[in-house]
């Protein structure tokens, strides 16, 4: 089995502890590898489960891209993640959170590295004409009660070209690529989390007040 270097890994702890007043991050979980982190965290959540529960994984094995693809996830080289949400949207309706998502990637970014992102619809992102990130939203239903959502997000952050297998290597590209330097990916997660949070509430919440550490 892979394992994260030491340097740079995902803690969990240390990442729960920016979001004790949070939605999105209220609860965290980092596994060493999975299958898929879609698939993973629906192991994990229950019919009685509160929303904001996020679950990484330092490797996926079988990460899924939109209809059906598969998703390049390099072992501790990106961010793979799935949140919990119980937003109060129509199963229809579920592209609002893939739309989210991207968005707040983003935004981030551009905030964080300056670079300026594309948004290239349905769920990718893109620096240079090259897909740095996306997401992927499956929603089931419930009756009377507020439908489950898992949003899944990929972010290449720290891959090299040869991280790539040859037939992605034009059009793919990581972070460390565009910026020519390694990316704190532990800090790049706390700011994710923190947008992701704000704007979920923003998009999807109403009637709520709310504060953040």
């Amino acid at each position: 089995m892979f394992q994260a270097d030491m340097l740079d890994r995902l803690v969990a702890d240390e990442l729960q502890g920016h979001f004790h007043r949070a939605t999105v991050g209220r609860q965290i979980i980092v596994l060493e590898q999975t299958s898929s982190t879609n698939d993973a965290i629906l192991q994990v959540v229950t019919a009685n489960s509160d929303e904001g529960l996020v679950l990484f994984a330092e490797h996926q094995t079988a990460g899924r891209g939109q209809r059906g693809s598969r998703w390049e996830s390099a072992a501790g080289k990106g961010l793979w993640f799935s949140i919990f949400l119980r937003p109060k949207i129509q199963i229809k309706d579920s592209g609002r959170l893939t739309i989210w998502g991207i968005e707040a990637i983003s935004d981030v970014i551009r905030t964080e590295f300056s670079l300026e992102p594309a948004i290239k619809l349905p769920n990718d992102i893109q620096l240079y004409g090259r897909k740095v990130a996306g997401a992927l939203v499956e929603m089931r239903a419930r009756e009377k009660a507020p439908h489950m959502a898992i949003v899944g997000i990929g972010i290449n952050v720290n891959q090299s070209v040869e991280d790539f297998p040859p037939e992605l290597q034009n059009r793919a590209i990581s972070l460390a690529m565009a910026l020519g330097r390694q990316v704190h990916r532990q800090k790049f997660a706390v700011a994710l989390l923190r947008n992701l949070d704000l704007t979920y509430h923003e998009k999807f919440v109403t009637g709520v007040t709310r504060l953040q550490k």
